[in-house]
């Protein structure tokens, strides 16, 4: 259980070869809160073996439905699903949760949705999930903790404007459009493959989406009833990719990432590209190395297909050892540099000012006690102490227990001395 343990990383300087990466984490969790609008078994493949994923699947088991999972393989039968309501003891686990809104609504003309807690990285306000379900005929009120959502007069399509391009409510609105009456425009969408992968699915079910990658997606309503289980593979995990070929770049590689799709992080790989950075890719697979210094570069994160909030901490550790002086804009969320002070333990030479790190290179990293402030921070610190003088215990790995599956196995196939440990074992 992560509870108990840390990643023990002694510092080897050592990353090659090939790696698979897992299905999108962010992909299979709104995947899992669709499958309500199948009425019946929908099969998922490609999912990854993830804490995040469990916590998902209770939550549709506290609404009735079945879930049975093999590998990567799961069997969600939402037949018997006659719940409206989530319960905040899971809703506060993870934010993601709050995806089954739009599919309850869509199903059941109303919700009852713990307001959500959790997550470090920002307050990410559920306000404009709620702003586009109510164009679509979704009233809400508040009491004790709980969001009630009803439609009196049912849903219908509507022109929906995001007042930014948020994934979860792109999600929310798609999934509940889907069976508005009438046509839904969502405005300034979402552009995440993620968003491609669930219209995809939604598509399979019955459901008629267009549009999904672009910054305009159409749904066109179709009756609840002509909406029917399917079976789907999610997209492989653009994160997961990035982080492993930002292995590559520290260490010179070569790291080879199959399973992805290299559209998917064209912006990331211009940045690897820019920083001295050997990047081949081919249509399933993306190949990183390095034979010079690495050179400085400014990064500012955006929405899809902008550089990714989800892959800063990442790349603030390749500036960190650059020769020379680079800018990270963090414009996502404001609490994303946590992880800077995490570095700075370590030998980083990190300045902080507002949403912008200004990073001067250092040469090396010192081995030491760090902890896991959310996800990604987690995956960089591991990273940190591959390239690290001697040993490094990273601390509060369930942040990384929560979206990259067997971590520590696959940088270990790849070369890396890292281990788990109870914490108070024996060194």
């Amino acid at each position: 259980m992560s509870e108990k343990e840390i990643i023990v990383v002694e510092g080897n300087n050592v990353l090659s070869g090939e790696v698979r990466v897992s299905g999108a984490k962010n992909s299979a969790l709104k995947l899992i809160a669709a499958s309500l609008l199948g009425q019946g078994a929908s099969t998922l493949h490609n999912v990854p073996l993830i804490s995040d994923i469990v916590v998902m699947s209770e939550v549709l088991e506290c609404l009735g439905a079945t879930v049975e999972r093999d590998g990567h393989t799961m069997v969600i039968d939402t037949a018997q699903v006659t719940s409206h309501e989530t319960p905040y003891e899971l809703v506060s686990k993870m934010r993601a949760s709050i995806s089954v809104l739009g599919p309850l609504v869509a199903r059941f003309g109303q919700a009852r949705v713990a307001m959500p807690g959790g997550c470090q990285i920002g307050a990410r306000k559920i306000d404009m999930h709620l702003v586009g379900l109510e164009a679509l005929g979704v009233e809400f009120t508040v009491d004790h903790g709980y969001l009630n959502a009803y439609t009196p007069n049912g849903l219908h399509g509507a022109d929906v404007t995001l007042e930014f391009p948020s994934v979860g409510a792109t999600e929310n609105c798609l999934m509940a459009a889907v069976t508005a009456h009438g046509i839904t425009c969502i405005e300034n969408a979402a552009r995440e493959p993620e968003i491609v992968d669930l219209a995809n699915m939604l598509n399979a079910m019955g459901g008629k989406v267009s549009g999904a990658g672009s910054s305009i997606i159409q749904v066109e309503g179709v009756p609840l009833e002509s909406l029917h289980p399917c079976e789907h593979t999610t997209v492989g995990d653009r994160i997961e990719a990035g982080t492993f070929l930002v292995g590559g770049a520290l260490t010179g590689g070569p790291v080879t990432v199959r399973g992805i799709d290299p559209s998917y992080l064209h912006m990331a790989i211009m940045k690897l590209r820019a920083m001295g950075c050997c990047v081949e890719a081919g249509e399933d697979w993306i190949t990183c190395s390095r034979n010079q210094p690495l050179q400085p570069t400014d990064i500012q994160t955006l929405p899809h297909p902008g550089f990714p909030t989800d892959l800063q901490a990442q790349f603030m550790l390749l500036c960190s050892l650059a020769h020379g002086t680079s800018m990270v804009t963090e414009n996502v969320f404001e609490n994303r540099f946590m992880f800077a002070s995490e570095l700075a333990r370590m030998g980083a030479d990190i300045t902080i000012e507002d949403h912008h790190a200004l990073v001067r290179g250092v040469n090396d990293l010192q081995g030491t006690d760090v902890s896991s402030t959310d996800l990604r921070a987690g995956a960089a610190l591991v990273l940190a102490g591959i390239v690290a003088e001697g040993e490094t215990r990273v601390h509060n790995i369930k942040h990384i227990d929560r979206g990259y599956e067997d971590y520590c196995g696959k940088l270990s196939q790849l070369g890396a001395n890292v281990s788990r440990r109870q914490v108070g074992a024996a060194e």
